[in-house]
């Protein structure tokens, strides 16, 4: 694991769980999971992304926890999950399963928040029976369900054949990242973030993204870059809200866009100027407000009127 730490002060610094415990994934696959704010409050659970870790949501748990029960987990091979036997779109919904079936009770609904490959994750389990039990309501932040790499702007060339082969050389790279420095930060913020981001959000992205494991990026890429979720985003039936980046290099608009007009139950798009693909540390007040108002209206409010949320066909 690395020892590079996140940052230890301000917004973006991990607040501390109120427990933390240990999911075993049908695999056997141990995912490191954390419970913050009191324990009778309305859930929401969190899915990270590519390279990020628990710590990624830190300003999200940091609000929420003061009166919801805030779920996030570690995606096997980040942060303190091992890697696990395998690495694809099936071992990510088994994962989101088994963290559901540890940490709701039959039948509690939540709100499911997933970024980037969070939200794939999100897709991947739309047919199964845990999620559909648990998901009273879908947040998708800077997500896609299919190429990935071949619309990816990461790279300044035009779009094509050129384009999308060294993207994938580049976002599948075994070379370590290294530690964090300026050239680093600066890279990282072009390729994720948009050009206004501050300073101390391009420090807080870098650490998180730095700390992954290389054998994970790699293993993770390839699976990004075949990825195709299509069918799952068919079978969302959740209420699902999307939220992207205008300056999203990484999975650019042409990605929000295409969920919208397939989700069987969309219930808006949200996108905001300037920001780039780290949407919950470029804008943590907007996306914390999104969720809570899912929350509102899709588990405090439905459970207060005893309605219930019907699924589309």
């Amino acid at each position: 694991m690395s020892r590079i730490a996140p940052v230890a002060f301000g917004p973006y610094a991990p607040p501390t769980p109120a427990h933390v415990l240990t999911v075993v994934s049908a695999d056997g696959a141990q995912l490191h999971v954390e419970v913050h704010g009191p324990e009778s409050a309305p859930p929401v659970v969190l899915s990270h992304g590519w390279t990020c870790s628990t710590a990624f949501w830190a300003a999200q748990i940091r609000e929420l926890a003061t009166d919801h029960r805030v779920i996030a987990y570690d995606q096997r091979g980040h942060g303190r999950s091992p890697a696990g036997s395998a690495c694809t779109t099936r071992a990510l919904a088994d994962d989101l399963e088994a963290v559901l079936a540890q940490t709701l009770a039959h039948g509690e609904k939540a709100v499911i928040v997933g970024h980037s490959m969070g939200g794939m994750t999100v897709m991947a389990a739309a047919r199964r029976p845990r999620f559909r039990e648990h998901a009273a309501a879908v947040l998708l932040c800077s997500t896609g369900s299919a190429r990935l790499v071949a619309e990816a702007r990461v790279v300044p060339l035009r779009a094509g054949r050129v384009r999308t082969w060294i993207t994938g050389r580049i976002l599948g790279s075994r070379a370590p990242l290294g530690p964090v420095t300026p050239v680093a930060k600066s890279i990282l913020k072009y390729a994720t973030m948009g050009t206004g981001s501050a300073p101390h959000m391009v420090e807080a992205c870098a650490r998180i993204v730095h700390a992954c494991p290389r054998t994970a990026r790699h293993a993770w890429a390839r699976v990004l870059e075949a990825l195709d979720l299509d069918h799952g985003v068919r079978e969302l039936h959740a209420p699902t809200a999307v939220i992207h980046g205008a300056s999203d290099r990484l999975t650019p608009p042409v990605h929000a866009r295409a969920l919208v007009a397939t989700l069987p139950q969309c219930i808006g798009l949200t996108e905001l100027t300037g920001v780039g693909h780290m949407t919950p540390i470029e804008a943590p007040d907007l996306v914390t407000g999104r969720i809570r108002d899912l929350v509102t209206t899709y588990v405090t409010r439905k459970k207060a009127t005893g309605v219930q949320i019907k699924e589309g066909a």
